[in-house]
């Protein structure tokens, strides 16, 4: 291996000390049409093997942006491919560290017929083993499917480009009115890029995000040994109702919360965290965001977006996958009221339904703030499916706003009228209380108890198994 090059040394970077073991050194291409001199180009333009993280194998590509521009020809994809091929069997994660023109445009055929034996690969490690991409540099065209076919994607803040389109291809736009191939534009607008950052924190990103996830669907409990209480108590929880990334924080083992696309659809929060040393996935509702300051940087709606529910059907399905229990913190009363919202709301709840309702994982639900309406019903609710549903003492849980319901009940009644009907209903049927003596809610917990009983709940719930109606796939 060429350490000399930056995709050696992004290689070296990434994986434990003295581990990588390069695969296909001498492989080079056999194409020598048009200006592509039958001479040995190091590596094809790719650099592909195996290593470890933490003590965990991992194999790992990186495209040299030296050898012709890293374009992918026929044996760059049989390279990528044949590692493919050694994740799968060997049950363990595959990184792909990406700077390529593209297409080879020397090789044609043999180039298109490459891309799409890298994709065929891609789809089936989907649901198999963790699939991470960094992009560093170019990535345009059909090389934009790579991050997109596998399940994380991490994008250098400056340098990388990520797109289908140029910029100055796309009608009326130039890339400096808007550049939608940056990693700005990809992280908060497309929502492909879950992790923005310079080389150095997006490669000890990839680092920490292998080591929270299992190797392969198989590989059961992701778990490591922690020294952080489980009884520690968390009443903290209770002023973190609006930003529930904080609140997943404080419950999280040694306060540590890996959110994904947090830039994207920023009213729902994804990610990972440790609890009693298990790794869990966590989906909540946000309406406000803290900066590092601790100051109120954004007002959110307390409703569900398109955006936001797609985002949160694609994390839990993933979960699912790879058997990683999911925690739901919910905070909602009702859809997002706007047309452009009204364009996919519907789908997307459908999306995130089908998500919560099709998972066999273990499920858990804390309601935090109000559960208003089928927006409720859709996040991980104890009618779609949720194991234990809790909730704080101060939870709301009803069709509606106790104050709406009544002007809508006692429509042309005085407002002294409206207020006593309210506080009526606010106490029948938006109550917690009201919701547990239904059944719908299982325990109402102190907020300084929500640790300990969010844990005790996983753990009971470690051996869950349920059986499902044969199917090949849902439609959904």
């Amino acid at each position: 291996m060429s350490i000399s090059s930056k995709a050696g040394q992004r290689i070296l970077s990434l994986l434990d000390e003295n581990s990588f073991v390069e695969i296909g050194s001498l492989v080079t291409a056999r194409a020598t049409d048009f200006n592509l001199k039958p001479t040995e180009m190091p590596n094809d333009g790719c650099i592909t093997g195996y290593g470890v993280i933490d003590g965990n194998l991992v194999y790992v590509y990186s495209q040299d942006a030296s050898v012709l521009g890293g374009t992918i020809g026929e044996m760059h994809a049989k390279k990528i491919a044949n590692l493919y091929d050694y994740a799968m069997k060997m049950g363990a994660p595959i990184i792909g560290l990406v700077e390529s023109a593209g297409l080879r445009l020397q090789e044609s055929t043999d180039a298109l017929e490459a891309f799409g034996a890298i994709y065929k690969k891609q789809v089936e490690a989907s649901g198999v083993i963790p699939q991470i991409t960094a992009v560093f540099g170019n990535c345009g065209g059909g090389l934009a499917l790579f991050p997109t076919l596998t399940d994380f994607t991490f994008m250098e803040e400056k340098d990388a480009k990520l797109f289908v389109n140029a910029p100055n291809a796309l009608d009326g736009n130039r890339a400096e009115k808007l550049d939608t191939a940056a990693a700005a534009f990809q992280a908060k607008e497309s929502g492909i890029v879950d992790f923005v950052g310079d080389e150095a924190s997006i490669l000890a990103g990839v680092r920490e995000l292998v080591s929270l996830l299992p190797a392969n669907n198989e590989d059961g409990d992701a778990f490591t040994e922690t020294n952080d209480d489980l009884n520690r108590a968390t009443a903290d929880i209770a002023g973190a109702v609006g930003d529930t990334s904080i609140a997943l924080s404080i419950l999280a083992d040694d306060n540590n919360f890996v959110e994904v696309k947090k830039d994207y659809a920023k009213d729902m929060v994804t990610g990972f965290l440790r609890l009693n040393g298990s790794t869990i996935g966590a989906v909540a509702n946000r309406c406000e965001v803290y900066d590092e300051e601790g100051k109120l940087a954004e007002k959110l709606s307390t409703t569900l977006s398109a955006k936001g529910a797609e985002k949160a059907a694609e994390f839990v399905n993933f979960c699912d996958a790879f058997d990683i229990p999911v925690l739901t913190l919910t905070n909602v009363t009702g859809y997002e009221a706007t047309v452009e919202n009204e364009k996919a709301i519907a789908k997307a709840a459908a999306k995130l339904t089908s998500a919560f309702a099709g998972a066999t994982i273990p499920k858990v639900n804390v309601v935090m703030g109000k559960a208003f309406g089928t927006a409720y019903v859709a996040m991980n609710s104890k009618a779609v499916g949720a194991d234990i549903v809790m909730a704080l003492p101060t939870a709301e849980i009803g069709t509606m706003d106790s104050k709406l319901a009544a002007k809508i009940m006692y429509d042309g009644q005085n407002a002294d009228v409206i207020d006593e009907k309210a506080k009526e209903y606010a106490a029948l049927q938006n109550s917690v209380t009201s919701a547990a003596k239904r059944g719908y809610v299982d325990q109402i917990v102190d907020p300084a108890d929500v640790r300990k009983y969010v844990i005790g709940a996983f753990e009971m719930l470690y051996t869950k198994s349920e059986v499902r109606f044969d199917k090949k796939h849902g439609t959904i």
